[in-house]
Protein backbone atom coordinates (compact mmCIF):
# COMPACT_ATOMS: atom_id res chain seq x y z
CA UNK A 1 0.00 0.00 0.00
CA UNK A 2 0.90 3.54 -0.80
CA UNK A 3 2.42 5.22 2.50
CA UNK A 4 -0.23 7.65 3.78
CA UNK A 5 2.66 10.10 4.80
CA UNK A 6 3.02 11.11 1.42
CA UNK A 7 -0.79 11.85 0.29
CA UNK A 8 -1.05 13.94 3.13
CA UNK A 9 1.38 16.71 2.69
CA UNK A 10 0.17 16.91 -1.26
CA UNK A 11 -3.27 17.15 0.11
CA UNK A 12 -2.39 20.01 2.33
CA UNK A 13 -0.37 21.97 -0.38
CA UNK A 14 -2.82 21.47 -3.14
CA UNK A 15 -3.65 24.80 -4.88
CA UNK A 16 -7.46 24.42 -5.08
CA UNK A 17 -8.61 27.81 -6.31
CA UNK A 18 -10.04 28.38 -9.61
CA UNK A 19 -7.51 31.20 -11.30
CA UNK A 20 -7.71 33.39 -14.25
CA UNK A 21 -11.17 31.94 -14.97
CA UNK A 22 -13.91 33.08 -16.46
CA UNK A 23 -17.44 32.99 -14.86
CA UNK A 24 -19.02 29.64 -15.93
CA UNK A 25 -22.91 29.68 -16.87
CA UNK A 26 -25.22 29.12 -13.83
CA UNK A 27 -26.13 25.90 -15.19
CA UNK A 28 -22.22 24.81 -15.39
CA UNK A 29 -21.48 25.77 -11.92
CA UNK A 30 -22.55 23.09 -10.23
CA UNK A 31 -20.56 20.64 -12.67
CA UNK A 32 -17.25 22.67 -12.01
CA UNK A 33 -17.47 22.53 -8.21
CA UNK A 34 -18.25 18.91 -8.47
CA UNK A 35 -15.06 18.09 -10.92
CA UNK A 36 -12.45 20.55 -8.66
CA UNK A 37 -13.50 18.42 -6.12
CA UNK A 38 -13.45 14.86 -7.76
CA UNK A 39 -9.63 16.28 -9.21
CA UNK A 40 -8.72 17.63 -5.51
CA UNK A 41 -9.20 13.96 -4.06
CA UNK A 42 -7.98 12.00 -7.28
CA UNK A 43 -5.03 13.00 -8.45
CA UNK A 44 -3.46 12.52 -4.76
CA UNK A 45 -4.54 9.22 -4.65
CA UNK A 46 -3.21 8.25 -7.22
CA UNK A 47 0.73 9.34 -6.39
CA UNK A 48 0.48 11.99 -8.55
CA UNK A 49 2.85 14.85 -7.37
CA UNK A 50 1.72 17.56 -9.37
CA UNK A 51 -1.32 18.21 -11.56
CA UNK A 52 -2.65 21.30 -13.57
CA UNK A 53 -5.48 21.35 -15.63
CA UNK A 54 -7.56 24.00 -17.73
CA UNK A 55 -11.11 23.89 -19.40
CA UNK A 56 -11.96 26.27 -22.49
CA UNK A 57 -14.70 27.09 -24.04
CA UNK A 58 -15.71 29.72 -26.52
CA UNK A 59 -11.96 31.52 -25.96
CA UNK A 60 -12.46 31.63 -22.12
CA UNK A 61 -11.09 29.82 -19.36
CA UNK A 62 -13.79 28.28 -17.77
CA UNK A 63 -12.00 26.29 -15.03
CA UNK A 64 -8.45 26.32 -13.77
CA UNK A 65 -6.76 24.05 -11.18
CA UNK A 66 -3.57 22.95 -9.81
CA UNK A 67 -2.35 20.14 -7.43
CA UNK A 68 0.08 19.49 -5.57
CA UNK A 69 3.96 20.34 -6.11
CA UNK A 70 6.24 21.46 -9.07
CA UNK A 71 9.03 20.60 -7.16
CA UNK A 72 8.68 18.01 -3.67
CA UNK A 73 12.25 18.40 -2.54
CA UNK A 74 11.69 22.18 -2.61
CA UNK A 75 7.99 22.45 -1.59
CA UNK A 76 7.55 24.84 -4.66
CA UNK A 77 3.63 24.27 -5.05
CA UNK A 78 1.95 23.46 -8.63
CA UNK A 79 1.23 27.50 -9.80
CA UNK A 80 0.56 29.35 -13.07
CA UNK A 81 4.07 29.81 -14.05
CA UNK A 82 5.10 26.47 -13.74
CA UNK A 83 6.05 24.98 -16.87
CA UNK A 84 5.32 21.05 -17.89
CA UNK A 85 7.06 18.59 -20.25
CA UNK A 86 4.45 17.93 -23.12
CA UNK A 87 6.34 14.57 -24.96
CA UNK A 88 4.56 13.66 -28.02
CA UNK A 89 1.83 16.96 -28.17
CA UNK A 90 5.01 18.33 -29.49
CA UNK A 91 4.07 15.48 -32.60
CA UNK A 92 1.08 18.07 -33.63
CA UNK A 93 3.34 21.25 -34.04
CA UNK A 94 5.89 19.53 -36.18
CA UNK A 95 3.15 18.42 -38.60
CA UNK A 96 1.93 21.79 -38.16
CA UNK A 97 5.46 22.85 -39.01
CA UNK A 98 6.09 20.92 -42.07
CA UNK A 99 2.06 21.84 -43.52
CA UNK A 100 3.58 25.47 -43.17
CA UNK A 101 6.09 24.20 -45.54
CA UNK A 102 3.36 22.37 -47.70
CA UNK A 103 0.98 24.81 -48.30
CA UNK A 104 4.27 27.21 -49.47
CA UNK A 105 5.54 24.57 -52.10
CA UNK A 106 8.61 23.46 -50.92
CA UNK A 107 6.91 20.39 -50.05
CA UNK A 108 4.30 17.73 -50.82
CA UNK A 109 2.88 15.53 -48.43
CA UNK A 110 3.18 12.38 -51.10
CA UNK A 111 6.62 13.46 -51.61
CA UNK A 112 9.08 10.06 -50.34
CA UNK A 113 10.91 10.49 -47.64
CA UNK A 114 14.30 9.76 -49.32
CA UNK A 115 13.96 12.84 -51.59
CA UNK A 116 14.70 14.85 -48.11
CA UNK A 117 16.55 11.84 -46.18
CA UNK A 118 18.29 9.80 -48.76
CA UNK A 119 20.45 7.50 -46.19
CA UNK A 120 16.78 6.26 -45.40
CA UNK A 121 17.46 4.06 -48.44
CA UNK A 122 19.66 1.86 -46.11
CA UNK A 123 17.08 0.66 -44.10
CA UNK A 124 15.44 -3.04 -44.72
CA UNK A 125 11.58 -2.70 -46.81
CA UNK A 126 10.84 -6.35 -47.33
CA UNK A 127 7.75 -5.11 -48.69
CA UNK A 128 8.91 -2.71 -51.67
CA UNK A 129 10.96 0.34 -52.57
CA UNK A 130 11.80 2.69 -50.09
CA UNK A 131 10.23 4.93 -52.44
CA UNK A 132 7.24 4.31 -51.51
CA UNK A 133 7.01 5.82 -47.92
CA UNK A 134 5.51 9.12 -48.06
CA UNK A 135 5.86 12.36 -45.71
CA UNK A 136 2.09 11.36 -45.31
CA UNK A 137 2.82 8.11 -43.87
CA UNK A 138 5.05 9.52 -41.54
CA UNK A 139 2.87 12.07 -40.08
CA UNK A 140 -0.33 9.10 -39.72
CA UNK A 141 2.06 6.79 -38.09
CA UNK A 142 1.34 4.30 -41.17
CA UNK A 143 5.21 3.91 -42.28
CA UNK A 144 5.68 0.98 -40.83
CA UNK A 145 8.72 2.22 -38.63
CA UNK A 146 9.17 1.08 -35.10
CA UNK A 147 7.79 2.62 -32.32
CA UNK A 148 10.75 3.41 -29.87
CA UNK A 149 13.33 6.22 -31.06
CA UNK A 150 15.82 4.37 -29.19
CA UNK A 151 15.63 0.55 -29.16
CA UNK A 152 18.17 -0.20 -26.76
CA UNK A 153 17.89 -0.34 -22.85
CA UNK A 154 20.27 1.05 -20.03
CA UNK A 155 20.22 2.57 -17.13
CA UNK A 156 23.67 4.18 -16.28
CA UNK A 157 23.43 7.82 -15.50
CA UNK A 158 26.72 8.32 -18.53
CA UNK A 159 23.80 6.94 -21.32
CA UNK A 160 21.87 9.31 -23.16
CA UNK A 161 18.61 10.24 -22.56
CA UNK A 162 17.88 10.33 -26.34
CA UNK A 163 19.91 9.84 -29.25
CA UNK A 164 21.50 13.12 -28.70
CA UNK A 165 22.45 13.77 -32.52
CA UNK A 166 21.48 12.40 -36.60
CA UNK A 167 24.94 10.48 -36.71
CA UNK A 168 23.50 8.06 -33.51
CA UNK A 169 20.07 7.67 -35.11
CA UNK A 170 21.70 7.28 -38.41
CA UNK A 171 24.10 4.67 -37.11
CA UNK A 172 20.86 2.35 -36.77
CA UNK A 173 19.28 2.91 -40.36
CA UNK A 174 20.84 -0.44 -41.36
CA UNK A 175 19.52 -2.21 -38.62
CA UNK A 176 15.74 -0.63 -39.30
CA UNK A 177 12.99 -2.63 -40.83
CA UNK A 178 9.88 -1.58 -42.18
CA UNK A 179 7.63 -4.29 -40.44
CA UNK A 180 4.41 -3.53 -43.00
CA UNK A 181 3.23 -2.33 -45.80
CA UNK A 182 3.60 1.14 -45.50
CA UNK A 183 0.48 2.94 -45.61
CA UNK A 184 -1.73 -0.41 -44.82
CA UNK A 185 -2.14 0.47 -41.18
CA UNK A 186 -1.68 2.31 -38.08
CA UNK A 187 1.49 2.02 -35.78
CA UNK A 188 3.04 4.52 -33.59
CA UNK A 189 6.22 5.73 -34.42
CA UNK A 190 8.51 8.01 -32.95
CA UNK A 191 11.40 7.93 -35.36
CA UNK A 192 8.63 8.79 -38.26
CA UNK A 193 8.09 12.37 -36.39
CA UNK A 194 11.96 12.59 -35.94
CA UNK A 195 12.24 11.81 -39.89
CA UNK A 196 9.80 15.18 -40.72
CA UNK A 197 11.21 17.32 -38.15
CA UNK A 198 15.02 16.44 -40.18
CA UNK A 199 12.97 17.60 -43.24
CA UNK A 200 12.15 20.73 -41.95
CA UNK A 201 15.79 21.36 -41.41
CA UNK A 202 16.70 20.49 -44.39
CA UNK A 203 14.39 22.57 -46.30
CA UNK A 204 14.56 25.59 -44.28
CA UNK A 205 18.05 25.43 -43.62
CA UNK A 206 17.22 25.90 -39.81
CA UNK A 207 17.29 24.27 -36.67
CA UNK A 208 14.08 22.68 -35.50
CA UNK A 209 13.75 24.16 -32.43
CA UNK A 210 14.41 27.77 -34.45
CA UNK A 211 12.12 27.23 -37.36
CA UNK A 212 9.63 26.48 -34.94
CA UNK A 213 9.77 29.36 -32.03
CA UNK A 214 9.66 31.47 -35.40
CA UNK A 215 6.73 30.33 -37.15
CA UNK A 216 4.32 28.91 -34.54
CA UNK A 217 5.37 29.54 -30.88
CA UNK A 218 5.85 33.12 -31.30
CA UNK A 219 3.30 34.29 -33.73
CA UNK A 220 0.94 32.61 -31.37
CA UNK A 221 2.23 34.06 -28.38
CA UNK A 222 3.44 31.12 -26.50
CA UNK A 223 6.17 33.49 -24.83
CA UNK A 224 7.15 30.93 -22.20
CA UNK A 225 6.97 27.95 -24.46
CA UNK A 226 10.83 26.21 -25.31
CA UNK A 227 12.32 23.11 -26.36
CA UNK A 228 14.56 21.08 -24.11
CA UNK A 229 16.74 22.59 -21.19
CA UNK A 230 15.14 25.85 -19.85
CA UNK A 231 16.36 29.40 -20.33
CA UNK A 232 18.11 30.38 -17.11
CA UNK A 233 14.98 32.86 -15.93
CA UNK A 234 12.20 30.13 -16.30
CA UNK A 235 14.67 27.11 -14.69
CA UNK A 236 13.31 27.79 -11.34
CA UNK A 237 9.21 27.00 -12.94
CA UNK A 238 10.08 23.75 -14.60
CA UNK A 239 8.04 21.06 -12.82
CA UNK A 240 9.98 17.92 -11.36
CA UNK A 241 9.10 15.11 -12.76
CA UNK A 242 8.64 11.66 -10.52
CA UNK A 243 8.41 8.14 -10.78
CA UNK A 244 6.93 6.16 -7.68
CA UNK A 245 9.37 3.08 -6.86
CA UNK A 246 7.49 0.85 -4.01
CA UNK A 247 4.60 3.91 -3.15
CA UNK A 248 7.56 6.58 -3.05
CA UNK A 249 8.49 9.00 -5.72
CA UNK A 250 11.94 9.49 -7.07
CA UNK A 251 12.93 12.57 -8.78
CA UNK A 252 13.65 11.84 -12.55
CA UNK A 253 16.26 13.46 -14.64
CA UNK A 254 15.95 17.06 -14.35
CA UNK A 255 15.65 19.44 -17.05
CA UNK A 256 16.46 17.11 -19.50
CA UNK A 257 17.56 16.97 -23.16
CA UNK A 258 15.70 15.37 -25.90
CA UNK A 259 18.24 15.54 -28.34
CA UNK A 260 17.83 14.88 -32.10
CA UNK A 261 13.95 13.76 -31.03
CA UNK A 262 13.05 17.29 -30.35
CA UNK A 263 10.66 17.04 -33.00
CA UNK A 264 9.21 14.05 -31.62
CA UNK A 265 9.11 15.50 -27.60
CA UNK A 266 10.91 18.25 -26.65
CA UNK A 267 8.07 20.84 -26.11
CA UNK A 268 8.03 22.33 -22.70
CA UNK A 269 5.27 25.33 -21.56
CA UNK A 270 3.39 26.52 -18.55
CA UNK A 271 -0.92 25.63 -19.30
CA UNK A 272 -1.49 29.17 -20.04
CA UNK A 273 0.86 28.72 -23.56
CA UNK A 274 -0.62 25.46 -23.93
CA UNK A 275 -4.44 27.13 -23.42
CA UNK A 276 -3.27 29.93 -26.75
CA UNK A 277 -2.22 26.54 -28.76
CA UNK A 278 -5.58 25.90 -28.02
CA UNK A 279 -7.70 28.96 -28.85
CA UNK A 280 -5.72 28.41 -32.45
CA UNK A 281 -6.70 25.09 -32.42
CA UNK A 282 -10.06 25.98 -32.20
CA UNK A 283 -10.28 28.92 -34.90
CA UNK A 284 -11.86 32.43 -33.68
CA UNK A 285 -14.93 32.53 -36.03
CA UNK A 286 -16.66 35.51 -34.63
CA UNK A 287 -13.24 37.44 -34.78
CA UNK A 288 -11.85 38.37 -38.16
CA UNK A 289 -8.97 39.90 -37.16
CA UNK A 290 -7.73 37.00 -35.06
CA UNK A 291 -8.25 34.72 -37.25
CA UNK A 292 -6.65 36.13 -40.07
CA UNK A 293 -3.32 36.35 -37.26
CA UNK A 294 -4.30 31.95 -37.21
CA UNK A 295 -4.29 31.91 -40.80
CA UNK A 296 -0.91 33.01 -40.77
CA UNK A 297 0.20 30.43 -39.33
CA UNK A 298 -1.93 27.60 -40.68
CA UNK A 299 -4.77 28.62 -42.78
CA UNK A 300 -7.71 27.08 -41.35
CA UNK A 301 -8.41 24.96 -44.54
CA UNK A 302 -4.69 23.24 -43.88
CA UNK A 303 -5.51 23.00 -40.06
CA UNK A 304 -8.90 20.88 -41.07
CA UNK A 305 -6.90 18.50 -43.21
CA UNK A 306 -5.26 17.19 -40.64
CA UNK A 307 -8.22 16.30 -39.10
CA UNK A 308 -9.60 14.29 -41.95
CA UNK A 309 -9.15 9.77 -40.21
CA UNK A 310 -6.56 8.59 -42.28
CA UNK A 311 -5.74 5.13 -40.90
CA UNK A 312 -8.02 3.53 -38.14
CA UNK A 313 -6.81 3.31 -34.33
CA UNK A 314 -7.25 0.41 -32.49
CA UNK A 315 -6.01 -1.61 -28.91
CA UNK A 316 -4.91 0.76 -26.09
CA UNK A 317 -3.94 3.92 -28.56
CA UNK A 318 -7.89 4.26 -29.20
CA UNK A 319 -7.78 5.11 -25.46
CA UNK A 320 -11.15 3.68 -24.97
CA UNK A 321 -12.71 5.88 -27.57
CA UNK A 322 -15.79 4.64 -29.39
CA UNK A 323 -13.79 5.23 -32.66
CA UNK A 324 -10.42 6.37 -33.53
CA UNK A 325 -8.41 7.63 -36.15
CA UNK A 326 -5.03 9.15 -37.09
CA UNK A 327 -5.06 12.17 -38.80
CA UNK A 328 -1.84 13.76 -39.91
CA UNK A 329 -0.02 14.12 -36.61
CA UNK A 330 -3.62 14.46 -34.66
CA UNK A 331 -5.60 11.31 -33.19
CA UNK A 332 -9.15 12.06 -34.12
CA UNK A 333 -11.46 10.03 -31.30
CA UNK A 334 -15.03 10.02 -30.56
CA UNK A 335 -16.17 9.38 -26.78
CA UNK A 336 -20.26 9.63 -25.60
CA UNK A 337 -20.93 10.42 -29.28
CA UNK A 338 -19.24 13.77 -29.65
CA UNK A 339 -15.89 14.08 -31.91
CA UNK A 340 -12.61 15.00 -30.39
CA UNK A 341 -9.00 15.98 -31.85
CA UNK A 342 -6.71 15.24 -29.47
CA UNK A 343 -3.06 13.87 -28.68
CA UNK A 344 -1.38 12.58 -25.57
CA UNK A 345 2.27 12.63 -24.26
CA UNK A 346 4.36 10.74 -22.00
CA UNK A 347 8.25 10.55 -20.98
CA UNK A 348 9.99 10.84 -18.25
CA UNK A 349 7.87 10.75 -15.88
CA UNK A 350 5.27 13.19 -17.46
CA UNK A 351 1.76 12.49 -18.69
CA UNK A 352 -0.28 14.77 -20.36
CA UNK A 353 -2.82 15.20 -22.94
CA UNK A 354 -5.94 17.35 -24.77
CA UNK A 355 -9.13 16.70 -26.40
CA UNK A 356 -10.76 19.57 -28.55
CA UNK A 357 -14.58 19.54 -28.94
CA UNK A 358 -14.37 21.75 -32.58
CA UNK A 359 -18.64 22.12 -32.76
CA UNK A 360 -19.05 23.44 -29.53
CA UNK A 361 -15.12 25.38 -29.20
CA UNK A 362 -14.82 23.33 -25.69
CA UNK A 363 -11.31 21.68 -24.97
CA UNK A 364 -9.58 20.89 -21.87
CA UNK A 365 -5.82 20.18 -21.50
CA UNK A 366 -4.13 18.84 -18.14
CA UNK A 367 -0.87 17.32 -17.27
CA UNK A 368 1.27 15.24 -14.67
CA UNK A 369 4.23 15.23 -13.30
CA UNK A 370 4.54 11.61 -11.92
CA UNK A 371 4.33 7.92 -13.11
CA UNK A 372 4.80 4.24 -11.87
CA UNK A 373 8.20 2.72 -12.29
CA UNK A 374 6.36 0.04 -13.86
CA UNK A 375 2.84 1.58 -13.28
CA UNK A 376 0.91 -0.38 -10.92
CA UNK A 377 -2.17 -1.11 -12.65
CA UNK A 378 -4.96 0.67 -11.45
CA UNK A 379 -2.66 1.58 -8.11
CA UNK A 380 -0.30 4.26 -6.79
CA UNK A 381 1.56 5.48 -10.02
CA UNK A 382 -0.89 4.36 -12.65
CA UNK A 383 -0.86 8.34 -14.14
CA UNK A 384 -2.76 6.94 -17.62
CA UNK A 385 -5.51 5.38 -15.84
CA UNK A 386 -6.29 8.60 -14.00
CA UNK A 387 -5.78 10.55 -17.25
CA UNK A 388 -8.62 8.29 -18.80
CA UNK A 389 -10.82 8.96 -16.18
CA UNK A 390 -10.29 12.69 -15.54
CA UNK A 391 -11.45 12.55 -19.06
CA UNK A 392 -14.10 10.56 -18.85
CA UNK A 393 -15.29 12.79 -16.20
CA UNK A 394 -15.53 15.75 -17.62
CA UNK A 395 -16.70 14.41 -21.05
CA UNK A 396 -19.81 12.93 -18.98
CA UNK A 397 -20.46 16.31 -16.49
CA UNK A 398 -19.03 18.92 -17.94
CA UNK A 399 -18.49 18.53 -21.68
CA UNK A 400 -22.58 17.96 -22.71
CA UNK A 401 -23.23 21.58 -20.56
CA UNK A 402 -21.02 23.40 -23.20
CA UNK A 403 -22.05 21.69 -25.88
CA UNK A 404 -25.61 23.24 -25.88
CA UNK A 405 -24.81 26.45 -25.52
Amino acid sequence: MRPRLFVLPVLLAATLALVHAQAPPPRAQGALNSFKAYYAAAVPRAGVVGSSVRVVHDDQVVFSDMVGWANLEKRRPVDDETAFHWASITKTFTGIALMQLRDRGLVRLDDPIVKYIPELREIHDPFGPVEAITLRHLLSHSAGFRNPTWPWGGDKPWQPFEPPGWLQLRAMFPYTEILFPPGSKYSYSNPGLVFIGKVIERVTNEDYETYVEKNVLRPLEMSRAYFDKSPYFLVRHRAESYFLRNGKPEPARFDFDTGVTVSNGGLNAPLGDMVKYLRFLMGAPGDAARQARYDEVLPRASLEEMWKPIVPVEGDDANGAERASMGLAFFLERHGGLDFVAHSGGQNGFISHFYVHLPSRTAYIVAFNTLGDPPAPGGAGDTRKLDREIRDYLFAHVFPLYVRD
